[in-house]
């Protein structure tokens, strides 16, 4: 079983910015994808990002629309830990984020899964407030 824990949620004014992380523990996978999502008050859990690595390419990544050029997404290997950063932050990205993930194997190793069915593990969340 994995287990992820996401931190870096706050408090912080439009405009600003703030670095999430998402870390795993117990079982780790080498062809992996990890996936960011968030949910806001009243609003159903919709995808942010995802970053993708397997054993026989690099990363890659994917992002919303909404997000993209804002919000990057990077992976420490060595520290079985994804970032994300959120640039710009306005009212909109105020939510929980929760980091996710899922297996990867040779036939089935898309970067765009983007439902949060198709996520196996769950972190439980970090509250990010975008507030003057």
């Amino acid at each position: 079983q994995v287990q992820l824990v996401e931190s870096g949620g706050g408090l912080v004014q439009p405009g600003g910015a703030l670095r999430l992380s998402c870390a795993a523990s117990g079982r780790t996978f080498s062809n992996t994808v990890v996936g960011w999502f968030r949910q806001g008050p009243g609003k159903e859990r919709e995808f942010v990002g995802s970053i993708r690595w397997t054993s026989w390419s690099g990363a890659s990544t994917y992002y919303a629309e909404s997000v993209k050029g804002r919000f990057t997404l990077s992976r420490d290997n060595t520290k079985n830990t994804v970032s994300m950063q959120m640039n710009s932050l306005s009212a909109d990205d105020t939510a929980v984020y929760y980091c996710a993930a899922r297996l990867l194997t040779l036939l089935n190793y898309r970067d765009d899964y983007d439902r949060p069915d198709e996520y196996h593990y769950w972190g439980q969340g970090t509250q990010v407030t975008v507030s003057s």
